[in-house]
């Protein structure tokens, strides 16, 4: 089924996760992304494990990267040496015949490779080109390499991650790039929408440290309204009580009444036998809940031990009480609920076999598109490129093959 994006061609020079991420998105969402890798090496996450192993399993295959291919769905490779006149004139002529070139090098390695958004966009001027870096094209660090754990502790996730008292704890998931990647997405596809009035392309300069500061809106409107700087808090809701996970009988569950809830904190207190604390004015609103915690979460935490999570979330889910189970990779995976909406996808890979994704969480009703194409190889669809794109002969794209322009 086609998607929303089809019909729309993206060069794709990102590497590693940011940008990656981004043109899987965007391939999900049904464009031709052109995955424009360095011949032999390829993109870096190729090397990252763990690894799957082709053939007999003994090691003796073909190793595929469950980095690589975790992030690289969806997208055709071909591998050109930019460094040669041939590959970047190659390149240059793909752009001609594209929509978007999206690239994630530190600031100034387009423009030493003869590539700069000028270059490109007086070759095509309705392109439009998406930078994706640490600290962004221009300001003071524009030039520093940044990865993901460096943007969220200079942009004060860090900070806030982790137990009251406790020191730095990075989030579970790479929050600084895939950040990057959905704003990225965003500004791509807003690009386009524009282009459509206007005729024209246009440049895209996303920083990875910008896109971290705005995921924090909370934290920097209490600092710059009331002076609060945010720190540690563990599960729980700077504003609202109780907002957080808490221990049963055997696991952990996560109860989420919002301050501005009237009723829901009436059902809680007699879900957890303790109706005396409704009408006790210390816990009459989320913040006063918050203001007077250091009273109130001990009694909450005693009565939740006295069930399961699964009596937890029966009796609360029951009540209308936002509830859930604190749950791990495996009973994620098995999850009626994500089940059911196609979040977990296998294809048929021609060296593995099965191979289960996660699968495309935007849900559109007459475009949904759908995951057809396992990550590529490195360079398996060079010369079905050139020749669909550009409309080179086999003998031309084995002249650059000699010549080591192409792999």
């Amino acid at each position: 089924m086609a998607g929303p994006l089809d019909g729309v061609r993206v060069l794709d020079l990102t590497r590693i996760l940011a940008g990656p991420y981004c043109t899987m998105v965007l391939a999900d969402l049904g464009a031709d992304v052109i995955k424009v890798e360095q011949p032999v090496s390829g993109d870096p996450a190729r090397g990252n494990g763990p690894f799957l192993t082709a053939g007999d399993g003994k090691g003796d295959g073909e190793q595929y990267s469950t980095y690589f291919m975790s992030i690289n769905r969806g997208k055709r490779s071909i591998a050109i040496d930019l460094a040669k006149p041939e590959g970047r004139e190659l390149l240059l002529r793909l752009a001609e015949r594209s929509d978007v070139l999206i690239e994630n090098f530190r600031p100034g390695t387009m423009e030493k490779l003869g590539l700069d958004q000028e270059t490109l966009r007086a070759r095509n001027p309705r392109l439009v080109v998406c930078s994706v870096s640490g600290f962004g094209q221009t300001g003071p660090y524009a030039h520093r390499p940044a990865l993901d754990i460096i943007v969220q502790g200079m942009g004060g996730m860090l900070s806030i991650t982790g137990e009251a008292g406790g020191g730095p704890v990075r989030p579970g998931a790479s929050i600084g790039d895939i950040t990057a990647a959905l704003f990225a997405a965003i500004a791509v596809q807003a690009a386009l929408l524009e282009r459509e009035r206007s005729g024209e392309g246009q440049y895209i300069d996303v920083s990875m440290l910008d896109c971290q500061v705005a995921i924090m809106e909370n934290a920097f409107m209490r600092y710059f309204s009331l002076g609060e700087v945010a720190g540690r808090l563990g599960t729980r809701h700077p504003s609202s009580t109780p907002f957080q996970a808490f221990e049963t009988a055997d696991g952990h569950v996560v109860v989420a009444i919002m301050g501005g809830s009237t009723e829901q904190w009436p059902l809680f207190c007699a879900a957890i036998e303790h109706v005396e604390l409704i009408d006790d004015e210390r816990y009459g609103t989320g913040w006063d809940r918050t203001e007077h915690r250091e009273e109130l979460i001990p009694i909450i935490e005693a009565a939740m031990r006295k069930k399961t999570t699964a009596e937890w979330v029966e009796v609360l889910s029951g009540m209308g009480v936002p509830v859930g189970p604190v749950q791990d990779i495996a009973q994620v995976a098995a999850d009626p609920q994500l089940a059911h909406r196609g979040m977990f996808v296998e294809l048929d890979h021609p060296a593995l076999g099965p191979v289960t994704f996660t699968g495309n969480p935007l849900k559109l009703s007459r475009t949904p598109g759908e995951l057809g194409r396992v990550p590529p190889r490195l360079g398996e669809h060079t010369a079905e490129v050139l020749a669909d794109v550009l409309g080179m002969s086999g003998a031309e794209i084995d002249a650059l093959r000699a010549n080591a322009a192409v792999g």
